[in-house]
């Protein structure tokens, strides 16, 4: 385990377990520094995990305070993060696994094409994956990539993170994304893999992630079960920390 996702998990501990009650702050860096032996950085990216997941808040000048997200009441990821579910579940210490139901080469539909600025005739890959939390369903995901942007996706990649495979292996960089969260009535793939009722809502999380330069390299939809999963904007920019 990287060392700075050891200490966010040691961290964490101490705020489940009001070791940092709600309110109070965190160690300054100095003594996290000295107590874990480690690098100013290597702390910075520990806490950064923490801030991720709406922990705490960290504000130059009054330091890093515990907050309280007992008002979150299900699993709750930041509305505004896009490295990919792999990487979220990873920084939380999660198992994170997927079963593939649809992995084809396919010509984009018109509304594809309009979202990855493609095309009629250059091809996407079109997959559907179930992702599994701790072996249990946890969101259905429909995503399509423009081959000539992904060339060599495989099924083991899928099975892993599509994403680590675009940013180690491909060398790709992400700039931005740009998403749109609603409601929606449960789908039957839905209905077969999240055991949804016809009656369910579903949240729908439609995004598209850019690269740097600007194209769209993911076009994708993520259907959550409404009462498994939501998302979290935190905007404290006028919070008093003190």
């Amino acid at each position: 385990m990287l060392k700075y996702v050891e200490i966010a998990d040691i961290i964490r501990e101490r705020i489940k377990n009001q070791t940092y009650p709600t309110g109070s702050f965190l160690p300054n860096q100095v003594d996290l520094v000295t107590e874990f032996n480690v690098s100013r950085m290597t702390i910075k990216k520990a806490v950064n995990i923490l801030i991720m997941e709406g922990l705490v808040l960290s504000k130059r000048g009054a330091g890093t305070k515990v907050l309280d997200p007992s008002f979150w009441g299900k699993d709750t990821s930041p509305v505004d993060q896009y490295q990919g579910l792999s990487y979220q579940m990873k920084q939380r210490g999660q198992k994170l696994t997927s079963q593939i139901i649809r992995f084809e080469l396919v010509l984009p539909t018109e509304k594809v094409q309009k979202m990855l600025k493609l095309g009629a005739g250059e091809e996407v890959y079109d997959i559907i994956r179930l992702r599994l939390l701790d072996e249990q369903p946890y969101i259905l995901e429909h995503s399509f990539m423009p081959v000539r942007l992904v060339p060599g996706l495989k099924e083991d990649h899928l099975l892993a993170s599509i994403y680590d495979y675009l940013l180690t292996d491909l060398g790709l960089r992400f700039s931005g994304v740009s998403r749109t969260i609603q409601a929606d009535k449960s789908h039957e793939l839905d209905q077969t893999y999240l055991a949804c009722d016809i009656h369910d809502p579903i949240l729908e999380v439609e995004q598209v992630v850019y690269l740097e330069n600007g194209v769209p390299v993911d076009y994708s939809t993520s259907h959550n079960r409404y009462d498994v999963r939501g998302y979290s904007m935190l905007d404290f920019k006028h919070m008093n920390l003190e």
